[in-house]
């Protein structure tokens, strides 16, 4: 009995370790998975929710821009308004009879939500909207502050239906004396509709926290601490939600409508108006609760291998555990040296890396100086014509004229300042404003700015442009800034003839073709024609970035920009744009 008991004890023992090493080895499995999701969890709702507050604070950013191009674009039209004279002559005859339809056409073509036109005495004798002829604004804001003040004012006024109201107004006046002031209202409401589309809620404040735009109606005129308090009580379902959503390492910014939200805040640079968005959790805790699910997934899977490999092998399993256990340690000894070897790569690289990023970012300023020389050039010459005529018109008291130059170069300060930043645009691409534009007035807005160069040439310029509008979606800017591209290469290039010629032909089809041709001396390098700093010109005359750019603006208008010989001799670049049809427009 003793001899066999003796003889039984070592399977039992076996028996009792294997037991033993199974236990030890679920319990690590369930440890291991335990820490794995949470720290995948912590680790993956810090990141999503990076993401989404960095993507919602660009949102912002865009926002303010619409908003501050918005009320930028609109601030110069009571200042043009002012010096009509159909509108001066209407309030010195008091004869408003075709005023109000003038107004409408102005508006059409301006984009505003209304124009207002009031007498001295505050009444609104010619307006957009026929309803509010006759209506007596004496003590409207507006009325007063324009006529306290010499230049356009901006006033906030609540509306009777809810909201408020935004105007630029400026008095008009003849004779040193006040006859009336026009009033232009600012369409600020339409971002609130477009806003609704990307976060849960947008608001805009004004200096003092109140509330002057927004996505939720009823917080119109609320200070945002009492807005956010305006809301329902929440339902069970919606706690249980925010206890799911609260499952972070940060608290939520605040509650929206009783679910969990968080809050970005961005500066609209114009009275000290602020722009807040509110975004929900639910895209954040979607993306979390997927992958968690499939960690979860993946250890009930390895834990059922365990428990069938365990079960099967336990026994057998210990010397080739021995074995593994010296070749793991030799594999560690390898993999040691491997991390050691690749840590000094990476050292090496980061230095590169450095050292790259140094070198490009000297580039990037060697190329925008050229650039901004290159493109300035043009506004600077058409500046200087128009500050001599200028001077000539005050000599001779033709004040009104010189006006209209000194305008004329207050539009091109405003060109300068947006061609440096098309310039910054063509390293790092950012947001353009797209709208319908006609092509035509795009040509003929070129042609007005390569006045001054073509009167110093003989140069015959024919023109063949389409009655009916031809409309694209592009920046107006941008794309007047491609045509003078085109047209100054053209004047380069026909320099040596004796008889320089230049054909603008504009066609819509498919789509929207722009055509310059000239009776130069063609293109030398067709492949190279539209890489940057490639010039066949002199030391001096440019530096190779105007087609580089061009051909740049082309694309992102979602265009190309070809190039090619004529058969006659001379070169042909084509420009073609997307046609903006109907449809698309009311897509759009």
């Amino acid at each position: 009995m003793t001899a066999a008991s003796t003889l039984d004890d070592p399977p039992r023992d076996s028996t009792r370790r294997a037991r033993w090493v199974v236990r030890i080895v679920v319990s690590a499995l369930v440890l291991l998975g335990i820490a794995v999701v949470w720290m995948t969890n912590d680790v993956l709702t810090a990141r999503f929710t990076e993401t989404t507050r960095n993507r919602a604070i660009l949102r912002l950013a865009l926002y303010s821009g619409n908003v501050m191009s918005e009320l930028q674009r609109t601030s110069v039209v009571p200042l043009l308004l002012s010096r009509d004279p159909e509108l001066i002559d209407a309030l010195s005859s008091t004869d408003f009879t075709n005023t109000s339809a003038r107004l409408i056409s102005l508006q059409s073509e301006i984009g505003a939500a209304s124009i207002l036109l009031l007498d001295a005495d505050g009444r609104v004798v010619a307006a957009t909207d026929r309803n509010r002829i006759g209506v007596n604004l004496k003590g409207a804001p507006a009325f007063l502050e324009a006529q306290r003040s010499k230049d356009s004012v901006f006033t906030v006024n609540p509306r009777d239906a809810g909201g408020f109201e935004f105007t630029y107004s400026r008095s008009m006046t003849q004779n040193n004396a006040t006859i009336g002031v026009i009033v232009v209202e600012v369409d600020l409401s339409k971002y609130e509709r477009s806003w609704a589309g990307f976060s849960d809620a947008v608001v805009a404040t004004d200096s003092e926290g109140q509330i002057i735009l927004s996505t939720e109606p009823r917080w119109r005129g609320l200070p945002l601490k009492e807005a956010l308090a305006v809301r329902d009580a929440p339902s069970a379902i919606e706690r249980a939600w925010n206890v799911t959503s609260d499952w972070a390492r940060n608290r939520p910014d605040a509650y929206l409508r009783g679910l969990a939200v968080m809050k970005n805040t961005a500066a609209i640079p114009f009275r000290g108006w602020k722009l807040t968005s509110f975004t929900r959790y639910d895209s954040i805790r979607e993306q979390v609760n997927a992958v968690l699910a499939l960690e979860i997934m993946g250890f009930a899977i390895l834990l059922a291998l365990t428990f069938y490999i365990l079960s099967r092998r336990a026994l057998s399993q210990s010397a080739l555990f021995q074995r593994e256990s010296a070749e793991l340690r030799q594999l560690n000894v390898r993999l040691q040296r491997e991390i050691a070897e690749r840590e000094k790569v990476q050292k090496d690289l980061a230095v590169a890396e450095q050292t790259l990023a140094q070198s490009s970012k000297l580039a990037a300023l060697g190329e925008m100086a050229a650039a901004v020389s290159h493109e300035l050039n043009q506004p600077l010459a058409a500046m200087k014509t128009y500050l001599a005529g200028a001077r000539l018109l005050l000599q001779r008291k033709r004040v009104e004229e010189a006006l209209s130059s000194f305008q004329r170069i207050d539009d091109l300060i405003d060109r300068m300042g947006a061609i440096t930043r098309q310039l910054k645009s063509y390293a790092r691409k950012g947001g353009q404003s797209f709208e319908p534009v006609d092509a035509r007035h795009c040509v003929s807005t070129a042609l007005s700015m390569m006045e001054p160069q073509l009167k110093t040439r003989a140069v015959k310029i024919t023109r063949a442009l389409p009655r009916a509008p031809v409309m694209v979606m592009a920046d107006r800017i941008r794309f007047e800034q491609v045509i003078i591209n085109l047209l100054r290469n053209a004047l380069d290039a026909t320099k040596q003839v004796a008889q320089p010629q230049i054909d603008i032909l504009l066609s819509a089809g498919e789509t929207a073709t722009l055509t310059v041709r000239d009776n130069g001396h063609g293109i030398e390098n067709l492949e190279q024609l539209f890489e940057p700093f490639y010039t066949t010109k002199k030391p001096g005359e440019g530096v190779g970035l105007g087609l580089a750019i061009s051909s740049g603006i082309v694309k992102d208008l979602g265009g190309r920009l070809t190039a090619h010989n004529a058969e006659g001799g001379g070169a042909v670049f084509e420009v073609q744009l997307p046609i903006l049809t109907k449809e698309v427009e009311a897509a759009e």
